[in-house]
């Protein structure tokens, strides 16, 4: 059956797809604007609250519905990928740890990005600020991944002011060139956007990716935000995570300094600049006839040289309690989508692509299963779209061997918390009835101890996806590795790479599948298959 339903996907896939080719983009077809912070905390919007001030934010929500249980990965690297590709990180091999500077791995070349399905609709597309999905290989960059413009940074904290240095080498380029723009990174953004749209080709639709740094550490501001926020309240709620709860109480011992006033102030810089391109919207007449979605890439760093605040949710960056992967999200299209709402169903970063293009008329051009669905009749219409099937989520970061884990749908949702050490392992689980426990207070794993064992076993299976050589929580270079002192000089061009994916140590393919079945839940060596444990954990072949 699960044969017959892959083949049946990609004949009607196949048949769209020979639609979609005729069709070029219209007047009609909105604008599309996708929006993300760095780091943002739950209770660190007005809407929700908070004491930062987010008019922008508030104004997106007031005119638009916010995604009120909006869903992505612990970390970085695996939400962008999520929201690139709408396809289950794991799978990519880009899970456990973000994409470090040392790493030359990225996403798959074979893999389809969101902005090559609009660019193939006839789309203008651009992408603004951090990109963090594979630096070390041309066929990793943004240019190559469907994006005609590229203005920002291949890295992550690069900080906020120039040179935006990531490990002491420059990071800053315009479509692969190395460029010396002066400001404050969150402005340079918002000014760049803004002069996209106005030099813009007023007879197509454009897409512009917008990825902030802010709030990400290291954090800095202009002076006369961090004035403002100098004497805002520190004293948070507790997270109710070890670990993140940890390093605040370590902090406070130290007497160090609180993160929380330098981190409002790059909010409120961040805020600034979403609001300087609503504006430029509002100039161009164009608001009425542009999507404009923002969300955050994982929970607030609520450790303590964060400085977010996710209360009342549980946790934060990093980990899997609420904290961590349900975030702040908006989606604002006059017109179409209803202002001052909320949406309480859930939605998660792999469902952006599909549900944007049903959205905007575009067929995706993928050939590979989405893990994703559109969520576009839920959003528009308030067309009911539960989750029977669960949603796997993971992290390792920062401490390797300290693995983060969950998998929830509706109803149940299990937070696996793994420590492996060099001669056992730890297991400690906790299971909530989500929606009736939104905030993690009671914990009913003894209750339920056959739901536990269920879901355990999803999540075993589910982690048997990834690749063998996927990311890790590897926070420091191999001994010896020096960066460059210009990031743009970095990718190897691609006609000095290999046509073809490199095949690894195995002589064949067929002995390639026969070691991927006896690695076993170790993870893959052979790309995008889903062992098929009555095989004998033989893939079943997805490409």
């Amino acid at each position: 059956m699960i044969i017959l339903t892959r083949l049946h996907t990609k004949m009607l896939a196949a048949i769209f797809l020979s639609f979609g080719a005729m069709a070029p983009a219209t007047a009609e077809q909105p604008n599309v604007i996708i929006i993300v912070a760095d780091d943002l905390g739950w209770n660190d919007v007005g809407f929700h609250g908070g004491d930062i001030d987010t008019p922008s934010l508030n104004r997106l929500a007031a005119e638009g519905t916010e995604l009120n249980r909006f869903y992505t990965t612990p970390i970085c690297s695996p939400t962008r990928a999520a929201l690139m590709t709408g396809r289950d990180p794991m799978r990519l091999g880009v899970a456990y740890g973000v994409i470090l500077p040392w790493d030359n791995n990225g996403i798959h070349p074979d893999e389809h990005f969101l902005p090559e399905s609009f660019l193939a609709a006839g789309y203008q597309t651009a992408m603004v600020g951090k990109w963090h999905l594979g630096h070390a290989q041309m066929t990793y960059h943004p240019n190559n991944r469907g994006f005609e413009h590229f203005y920002g940074h291949l890295h992550t904290e690069v900080g906020f002011y120039p040179p935006f240095a990531n490990q002491g080498g420059k990071d800053f380029q315009r479509n692969g060139v190395s460029i010396d723009d002066q400001g404050y990174e969150s402005f340079l953004l918002a000014d760049e956007v803004s002069r996209y749209i106005q030099e813009r080709d007023k007879t197509k639709p454009f897409l512009i990716y917008m990825p902030f740094i802010a709030p990400h550490t290291p954090l800095d501001a202009p002076l006369e935000l961090q004035e403002k926020y100098k004497d805002i309240n520190t004293d948070l709620a507790p997270a109710r995570a070890k670990n993140t709860d940890d390093t605040r109480l370590i902090s406070k011992l130290l007497m160090m300094d609180s993160a929380r006033p330098m981190y409002a102030a790059v909010v409120d810089g961040m805020d600034q600049a979403i609001g300087q391109v609503l504006n430029t919207l509002d100039e161009e007449q164009i608001t009425d006839n542009t999507i404009v979605l923002f969300f955050s890439d994982n929970g607030g760093a609520a450790y303590s040289v964060g400085g977010a605040d996710n209360a009342p949710l549980r946790g934060g960056k990093g980990e899997t309690f609420e904290g961590g992967i349900r975030v702040v999200s908006i989606i604002r299209w006059p017109g179409h989508v209803p202002a001052g709402e909320k949406m309480t169903q859930i939605m998660t970063a792999m469902d952006v692509f599909p549900t944007l293009a049903e959205a905007s008329g575009v067929i995706p051009k993928n050939r590979r299963a989405l893990d994703g669905q559109s969520l576009w009749s839920a959003i528009a219409n308030g067309t009911a779209m539960p989750r029977e099937d669960f949603i796997y989520f993971a992290s390792e970061t920062p401490i390797a061997g300290h693995f983060n884990l969950t998998a929830f749908n509706d109803t149940w949702k299990l937070v696996q918390e793994i420590d492996q050490d060099q001669l056992e392992t730890t297991v400690t689980n906790y299971l909530f009835k989500i929606q009736d426990d939104p905030n993690e207070y009671n914990n009913l794993a003894q209750t339920y101890p056959e739901i536990v064992a269920d879901l355990s076993i999803k999540i075993h299976d589910w982690r048997a996806l990834h690749p063998i050589n996927g990311t890790r929580s590897y926070l420091v270079a191999p001994p010896g590795w020096r960066a460059p002192k210009d990031w743009a000089s970095y990718p190897i061009p691609l006609d000095q790479l290999q046509e073809e994916p490199a095949r690894g140590m195995a002589p064949s393919k067929k002995t390639e599948r026969i070691l991927d079945a006896q690695h076993g839940e170790r993870g893959r060596l052979t790309y995008d298959c889903s062992p098929t444990w009555w095989l004998g954990g033989f893939c079943l072949k997805n490409d």
